[in-house]
């Protein structure tokens, strides 16, 4: 398997991959069929898309001889990790726990997901600082605001 952190996929490319991850090993041709009926892509656009996955080494063909086979080459769990990570690196730092609960607010858990995400964050609490620091820009500049307030251009 590939390194998960090394590969950033596109909002398209993640339904794609949603197919890969779920049948496991896929003709283009099934990948064609599925993506016209969910997502009604053109034949052009999934060849598109599985051309650029495998470019990114996120998906793998099989065999030498067509009809090909494809198969993920990153792993879907560590894929969703890292892409949030990617995501989270890109917010200011202060405002990170704002963004995590209205994630959290907006999905459906199980009462599983909650319990690890109680536990998750009881740990962290015996180490958490009282407040995080902006990383937006060299000097901080913006942990002089208000609750509030928003970053210029936003």
């Amino acid at each position: 398997m590939i390194d998960e952190q090394q590969v950033a996929i596109t909002d398209s490319e993640w339904d794609l991959m949603r197919a890969v991850w779920t049948l496991k090993r896929v003709t283009s041709r099934q990948l064609i069929e599925i993506m016209e009926t969910e997502r009604q892509w053109a034949p052009s656009t999934t060849k598109t898309m599985l051309r650029r996955l495998i470019k990114k080494n996120a998906i793998s063909q099989v065999g030498d001889t067509r009809p090909f086979d494809y198969v993920p080459a990153v792993r879907e769990q560590q894929s969703m990790d890292a892409a949030a990570v990617r995501l989270f690196d890109s917010m200011c730092a202060m405002r990170t726990g704002s963004a995590v609960a209205a994630v959290i607010q907006s999905r459906e858990l199980s009462q599983d997901d909650i319990a690890n995400l109680q536990q998750i964050l009881a740990e962290k609490m015996k180490t958490a600082p009282k407040t995080v620091a902006c990383n937006c820009l060299p000097d901080g500049n913006c942990m002089n605001m208000n609750e509030g307030d928003e970053h210029i251009g936003q």
